[in-house]
């Protein structure tokens, strides 16, 4: 099972959901991280720079940088899954993904893991707006996905709050 998260997913009812399916299961936490290298690339590039003599070629401390970005912020956003999750007795792998797509990185990750499930969480509504990761990893993924509401709203709240 793929869980990805971006932070709204709601630890609790994954972590039951994973809970049913037995401690026996395989469990991947993934988040997509947007490290937009294009507008870097555009920065650093002679027109921002004009003085500065540089190849496009990111440098091994660049790439450093970013990965450390990456995980650093893979882990702020992961670790409310991934505690509800030992919470129950489950041990879960943890992917900090870069990626300026984040539908299409989700479901390359669950090809390449060959996932039986991929489980994400619903921000708004899903059919109002075809174009969300949840609703692009439903409909161009080939693989059965979960999706989790986010927690009901106390009564008399409304929606635009």
């Amino acid at each position: 099972m793929l869980i990805a998260t971006a932070g709204v997913l709601s630890p609790e009812p994954v972590a039951d959901f994973a809970a049913h399916l037995g401690t026996d299961t395989q469990v991947a936490v993934v988040t997509v991280i947007e490290v937009p290298r294009s507008f870097l690339d555009t920065i650093r590039s002679e027109q921002w720079h004009p003085l500065a003599e540089r190849t496009n070629d990111w440098t091994e401390e660049e790439d450093a940088v970013i990965e450390r970005y990456v995980a650093e912020r893979g882990q702020r956003i992961t670790e409310p899954v991934l505690a509800a999750l030992r919470n129950r007795g489950i041990d879960a792998s943890v992917r900090y993904l870069e990626g300026e797509d984040p539908a299409a990185t989700i479901i390359g990750e669950a090809d390449e893991m060959d996932a039986d499930l991929v489980v994400v969480g619903a921000t708004r509504q899903l059919f109002d707006d075809w174009e969300s990761v949840s609703a692009r990893v439903m409909r161009d993924g080939r693989r059965p996905v979960l999706v989790i509401p986010p927690p009901a709203r106390p009564d008399g709240e409304d929606e635009g709050e």
